[in-house]
C-alpha cells in the first residue's frame, strides 16, 4: 500500500479516467494527495501511480453517484469536470468520498472547503456559458456560420444544446481558442472535436456588409444620454469584447487614436531636441 501523504495519481485527462481514479482509490484502500492530468508534474518526493482508463469501472462509479448520493451530485461532478478551477480533479474526488459517507446531504455542506469550492467553480462555469449564449457572434464563411470564443471554462458542451435548437437547419462551428476544440453542427448532428491550430479566413464581401449593417443597428438603437460604460462592463466584461462584432469599430478607432497620439508625442520630442551645431 502506498503512503497517502506522498501518493499521486496520474490519469489520461478524460472524465472516464477521473472516475477510474475514484474506483482505484476504493479498490486499493488508498487516498492520493493529488490527481494529475497528463501535463501535470509530480513533486520531487511524490510517488506517482498511473491509473489506466477502464470504461466499465468508470461507468460503475458514475452510475453509483445518483444511487448513493443524488442526481444533483452526479450533475455537479459532471459540470465540475468542465471548470477551469485549479485541482478540480482533487475537489471532485474528495466530494465523492464525502458524498459516499453522508449521502445526499453533502450538497448542502457548504462549510466543507471542497464542497464549497466545487460548487463555486460550477457556478462560474454556468454563468460563463449563459453569457456566451448571448455573446457568440457568427460570421459567414463559405455558406457556414463560424464563431470564435476564448472562454475560461470548457463551455462548448453547455452551448451545444442551445445553438443546435436555435439553428437546427444551419451548418455552424464554434471554435474554442482557449481549449483548442470546436463545436460542429451539420445535418442535425453535433460533435465536439479537438483542433490544434485554426485561424479565421479572410472576410467575404457579403460578410463585411452584414457586419456594417449590424454595427449601424447597434449605433442606431443606442441612447447616448444613457451611456454607462461601468454598468456595461459589469454585464459584459471586457474579455468578451474581442469577438463582438458591435465593438469592432470602437476597437479600431481606439487603436488608431493611440497610434496617432504616439506619433504626435514622438514628433513633439524630436521637435524639442536642439539642432546640431553648424560646422561650416
Amino acid at each position: 500500500m502506498f503512503d497517502g501523504a506522498t501518493l499521486v495519481y496520474k490519469y489520461d485527462g478524460s472524465f472516464e479516467g477521473l472516475m477510474c481514479c475514484v474506483f482505484a482509490s476504493y479498490e486499493h484502500k488508498e487516498i492520493p494527495c493529488d490527481i494529475l492530468p497528463p501535463e501535470g508534474q509530480p513533486g520531487l518526493f511524490d510517488i506517482l501511480k498511473t491509473i489506466e482508463t477502464d470504461h466499465q469501472k468508470a461507468q460503475r462509479v458514475y452510475d453509483s453517484i445518483p444511487i448513493r448520493i443524488s442526481l444533483e451530485a452526479q450533475e455537479l461532478v459532471k459540470l465540475g469536470f468542465l471548470t477551469c478551477t485549479p485541482q478540480k480533479e482533487r475537489l471532485i474526488f474528495l466530494f465523492l468520498r464525502l458524498g459516499y459517507k453522508v449521502g445526499g446531504k453533502v450538497m448542502g455542506m457548504l462549510t466543507d472547503d471542497n464542497v464549497h469550492a466545487l460548487q463555486k467553480a460550477v457556478r462560474n462555469l454556468t454563468c460563463e456559458s449563459h453569457r456566451y449564449k448571448g455573446f457568440v457572434r457568427f460570421s459567414i464563411y463559405n455558406e457556414a456560420l463560424v464563431a470564435m470564443i476564448e472562454p475560461e471554462n470548457f463551455v462548448l458542451p453547455l452551448l451545444a444544446y442551445h445553438f443546435s435548437n436555435r439553428y437546427p437547419n444551419e451548418v455552424f462551428m464554434i471554435f474554442d481558442k482557449t481549449h483548442k476544440a470546436a463545436l460542429i453542427h451539420q445535418a442535425g448532428r453535433v460533435e465536439i472535436v479537438d483542433v490544434e491550430e485554426w485561424e479565421l479566413p479572410e472576410l467575404e464581401e457579403k460578410e463585411v456588409e452584414y457586419r456594417r449593417l449590424w454595427q449601424q443597428f447597434y449605433k442606431t438603437i443606442a441612447i447616448a444620454s444613457r451611456d454607462n460604460p461601468r454598468c456595461r462592463m459589469n454585464f459584459m466584461p471586457k474579455r468578451f469584447w474581442k469577438h463582438l462584432t458591435e465593438f469592432y469599430p470602437e476597437q479600431k478607432i481606439r487603436a488608431g487614436e493611440a497610434k496617432e497620439d504616439k506619433f504626435q508625442e514622438k514628433k513633439l520630442i524630436l521637435g524639442e531636441q536642439p539642432m546640431l551645431p553648424d560646422r561650416s
